[in-house]
C-alpha cells in the first residue's frame, strides 16, 4: 500500500506545513512564507483586537482571522458570536484580497449580520442605533458600514469580464476600535 505523506502536529492531527503568503495561501514547500498565527492562544479581549488590528493594518486579514477565531472558540458563550462575527469579516476580506469576490462579499455581509444580531441580542445597542460602540471599544456601527459598502463595491465590479481585481488588504482595512486609532 502507497503512504502518502500528511504532515501532522504533535498530536498527530493533520497540519499543512506548506509555507503561506500573507493572505494565507499555500506556497510550495522550500518558498519562504510569511509566519503562521499559532493557534489556540489565549488572549485577553484588549489583546486580541490590538493584535488583529496590527494584522488588518498589515495586509494581513486571513491571520487576523485566526486571532478572532481564537478568542471565539476560548472567550465566554455570550461573546462568541461577537468574535465569530468578527472573524467573518476578516475572512471576507481574504477573499476580497484573492480576486474571490463572490465570496468576500457574501462573507462580508454574514459578518455585518452577525454583528447587528450580536448587538441587538447582547443587549449593547438598540435595534438601529449601530452607531454606537460594543464591548471593548469596537466600533460595530462603523464595521457594519464598512462590510456592506466594501460588498457592495465589489460586487458590481464581480467577475473577470466586469474586470473584478482583488483589493489591496491593508488599504481597505476596517478600524475596529475608532477611538483607538
Amino acid at each position: 500500500m502507497d503512504e502518502t505523506h500528511r504532515d501532522r502536529d504533535a498530536e498527530g492531527r493533520a497540519r499543512n506545513a506548506r509555507p503561506r503568503d500573507g493572505l494565507g495561501r499555500p506556497l510550495p514547500y522550500g518558498t519562504p512564507g510569511v509566519e503562521r498565527q499559532p493557534e489556540g492562544v489565549i488572549r485577553s479581549p484588549d489583546e486580541t483586537l490590538r493584535e488583529a488590528q496590527r494584522l488588518l493594518d498589515a495586509g494581513m486579514p486571513f491571520h487576523a482571522h485566526e486571532v478572532f477565531e481564537d478568542a471565539w472558540k476560548s472567550g465566554p458563550e455570550e461573546e462568541r458570536e461577537l468574535w465569530r462575527g468578527l472573524a467573518q469579516l476578516a475572512v471576507g476580506l481574504t477573499h476580497t484580497a484573492r480576486g474571490n469576490t463572490t465570496g468576500g462579499a457574501r462573507l462580508l455581509r454574514r459578518g455585518a449580520s452577525a454583528l447587528e444580531e450580536c448587538a441587538r441580542s447582547g443587549g449593547f445597542v438598540e435595534p438601529g442605533e449601530f452607531g454606537d460602540a460594543v464591548p471593548y471599544g469596537i466600533g460595530v456601527g462603523g464595521l457594519i458600514d464598512w462590510a456592506q459598502e466594501l460588498a457592495g463595491r465589489v460586487e458590481t465590479a464581480d467577475g473577470p469580464a466586469a474586470g473584478a481585481q482583488p483589493v489591496d488588504a491593508a488599504e481597505e482595512a476596517p478600524c475596529l476600535r475608532p477611538e483607538r486609532r
